[in-house]
């Protein structure tokens, strides 16, 4: 299991548009991808509807875990994806 914190740069948060691209990105792994917003609340970042129901906002702290495939490869590309887009 894989871990990284990340605190949200766009001001709008995890929105309709970057949320549909996270949910993208994350289908492609081959690992499970769990994002964890501070507080406890969580979701599997292949359900938008899931994602944008955390209500991360922009300056919030998510908690990223990637389980399972190969971790390393699929961390290095969601914290790329999230410096990126988020």
């Amino acid at each position: 299991m894989k871990k990284f914190e990340y605190v949200i740069t766009d001001g709008l948060g995890i929105h309709a548009r970057p949320a549909g691209l996270l949910v993208k990105a994350a289908k492609a792994l081959d690992s499970a991808v769990t994002v964890e917003k501070s507080g406890g609340k969580s979701a599997d970042a292949t359900r938008l509807m899931a994602v944008m129901g955390l209500g991360v906002k922009g300056g919030d702290t998510v908690i990223v875990t990637i389980e399972g495939g190969n971790e390393e490869a699929s961390a290095a590309a969601m914290e790329a994806f999230f410096k990126e887009n988020l």
